[in-house]
């Protein structure tokens, strides 16, 4: 008879790790408190507009397929995607009638950036090659390979490699090596926010994500992002699995050191082995409630923990389409960009802020009633354990006017906030109550050099057998395609333990 493995949230990461699991041949069932699969990669159905709650951009589409390809699907199938050239656009503030469009083809890329700063160029050029060398030393030693002690990380190879990432510089330091313009530093530093870290802090080594960007492109899937986590759902479901909505699960029971089910709904459901896709702090804290099993992820620990910043995000349905505005995907930065990453991590209300702007009804019109366009707008604020006000109305009022007010200096939105028909919106309590983020955290813990690689939490649980962890706290990290591999290394790690067997 097959294992049973209860895998704890239909997240991209709990969605990824079932579908491998049920491939490999264990008996595999979802149990998830909401009523639709993707955790944060959920959907919004507002007045016959659809909005991606969360993640929006697809960087690493390899990544994204890979699971189907595992089981022998072509991933058209299942999440067709169509690559955006430009990437996106760029607004500054103060100077909104000069936007610029952002290519991944490089000679389009160059001219922009000539146009930018001649004289930084070639200095740019420099950064793609040192940055690209460090992403593959990363790629083949480091993000796809799990820490289980200490001395998998403390040998002298792993240290030659780990030498060779170079990760005691952050990353505006490092990018300021080799551009020295304001906006164009900017523009290729503001992408840490991705993965809910400043570049004033975050390690050099994340200025790898602008890399990819450039390099490998960004792509946009029919439907939107949520069409990934239906599509996982239906491949999951095709492959025998068993998926279980509308059901939290209250506590992870462990007797003698080994993890035997979950407590759902009231009851108890027997499991050979639990995959915990639930945010780790967040399970650390309330789930595993065994103190010896903890390790030392203590409550207090947790609490002091670091996390990354949160979001407040405005779904607006509009009475028109904006055919003034060209791109799917839209930034509008604040010229001070320092000072607003300051004040995010040092939990300051904003009094200005760099904001996102995706129209996916531009890609797929039938994301919103016909002749009309979905906006979605984010803004990175504080997670609550960092902020010093409240969400309350008249923040969200404050943030929305403030949003709205920015939007209005730029072409084709002049007229922004009179063409609304219907909104809602997601602050850091919301993320917190409706997906168990610890603190709002979007991004779970901040991937800081002291919670990153084998300081950040494994996927294999390092008190408690046959119990395993996946998501963006784990280790490798956040953003979509890392949750990818965390959910891979995190299914290896439970067939490696069972089996015997190094698994792919």
């Amino acid at each position: 008879m097959n294992k049973k493995v209860i895998v704890v949230g239909a997240g991209v990461a709990g969605l990824a790790s079932a579908i491998r699991l049920q491939h490999a041949g264990y008996k595999v069932r979802i149990i998830e408190k909401e009523p639709l699969p993707g955790g944060k990669m959920h959907r919004i159905e507002q007045d016959g507009y659809q909005f991606d709650l969360g993640p929006t951009l697809v960087m690493m589409p390899d990544l994204y397929k890979e699971v189907f390809e595992l089981c022998g699907r072509d991933p058209d199938d299942y999440i067709p995607m169509k690559k955006l050239d430009p990437m996106y656009r760029v607004y500054f503030h103060d100077d909104t009638e000069r936007p610029y469009d952002i290519s991944s083809d490089l000679t389009t890329l160059i001219k922009t950036i000539e146009q930018i700063s001649e004289e930084d160029a070639e200095g740019f050029l420099d950064y793609l090659q040192e940055i690209y060398k460090r992403f593959s030393v990363a790629k083949n030693y480091f993000i796809q390979r799990p820490f289980r002690s200490q001395t998998d990380f403390y040998t002298p190879f792993m240290l030659k490699q780990a030498m060779k990432l170079k990760t005691l510089d952050n990353a505006d330091h490092f990018i300021s090596k080799y551009i020295k313009h304001e906006r164009l530093k900017q523009m290729i530093s503001f992408q840490t926010l991705y993965i809910g870290v400043s570049p004033y802090s975050g390690p050099s080594l994340y200025t790898m994500i602008p890399m990819i960007e450039f390099l490998y492109g960004v792509w946009f899937i029919k439907g939107g992002m949520h069409t990934m986590a239906k599509a996982m759902e239906k491949l999951f479901l095709e492959l025998g699995g068993d998926i279980h909505y509308n059901t939290n699960v209250e506590e992870i029971c462990i007797e003698n050191g080994q993890a035997t089910g979950v407590h759902a709904n009231g009851k108890k459901e027997a499991s050979d082995f639990i995959m915990c896709n639930a945010d780790f702090p967040f399970a650390m804290k309330h789930l595993v409630k065994k103190t010896e099993a903890k390790g030392k992820y203590t409550d207090k620990k947790i609490d002091n923990m670091k996390y990354s910043c949160s979001c407040f995000l405005l779904y607006l349905g509009m009475n028109r389409k904006y055919e003034e505005i060209e791109h799917v995907h839209n930034f509008v930065f604040n010229e001070e960009l320092d000072k607003n990453l300051n004040d995010i991590f040092e939990g300051n209300r904003l009094k200005t802020g760099s904001f996102y702007i995706y129209i996916a009804s531009k890609m797929d019109p039938s994301m919103a009633p016909n002749g009309k366009d979905g906006i979605y707008i984010l803004l990175p604020v504080s997670d609550l354990s960092t902020a010093k006000y409240e969400w309350n109305e008249e923040t969200i009022h404050y943030y929305r006017n403030y949003i709205l007010d920015s939007m209005k200096r730029i072409k084709g939105f002049e007229k922004v906030d009179q063409e609304i028909v219907t909104e809602t919106y997601m602050t850091p309590k919301d993320f917190e109550s409706k997906f168990n983020a610890y603190n709002g955290a979007c991004f779970g813990l901040q991937p800081t050099l002291s919670q990153s690689n084998h300081l950040r939490p494994q996927s294999k649980a390092t008190h408690c057998k046959n119990l395993y962890f996946t998501g963006s706290s784990t280790h490798p990290g956040a953003g979509v395609p890392i949750v990818l591999l965390s959910a891979k290394i995190a299914a290896q790690e439970l067939i490696h333990d069972d089996q015997g067997i190094n698994y792919q």
